[in-house]
């Protein structure tokens, strides 16, 4: 009886890992990308969001991709949990927002401990929430596909 329990264990940690790997990957594709919205276009052509900029492959943004990704990993296995088998839009939802408000109202707070504009940590926190969107729906279609089962609530 043991060795059925541990493999069912052993699959549902599997299964979690293959979900903050999916998260991890998701929210790095994510902060790659905004990261060369905000280099290349905010902070180029608007003066107000010249902090949002981080110049690519530098430690700066070796370290801010290394968070994201651990973010990812840990919203990943969150997220697996949260949703379950349900079919319920305001827990996918509320997964989404609580990650994301997490990152972007610390955002906000520190931007505002350092400056008088809070405009580009607003910003800042918008792109915290997108990143877990884009993550959630990440997850989503890989369950759909069947590349990782959600988590059984039995």
């Amino acid at each position: 009886m043991n060795r059925i329990l541990d493999a069912q264990l052993m699959a549902e940690r599997l299964e979690s890992l293959k979900a903050g790997i999916i998260g991890g990957l998701a929210l790095v594709l994510a902060f790659i990308a905004t990261s060369l919205v905000n280099t290349l276009v905010l902070a180029k052509y608007f003066s107000l969001f010249a902090t949002v900029g981080i110049e690519p492959l530098t430690l700066h943004f070796l370290l801010s991709g290394a968070i994201a990704c651990f973010s990812g990993l840990l919203f990943g296995v969150t997220y697996r949990y949260i949703i379950r088998k349900d079919n319920n839009p305001h827990l996918n939802t509320g997964g989404v927002f609580a990650f994301g408000l997490v990152r972007g109202l610390t955002q906000i707070e520190v931007g505002g401990n350092i400056t008088v504009s809070l405009l580009p940590y607003l910003v800042l926190a918008l792109e915290s929430i997108l990143w877990f969107a884009i993550a959630a729906i990440a997850l989503d279609a890989a369950i759909k596909l069947g590349w990782l089962k959600p988590f059984s609530s039995n």
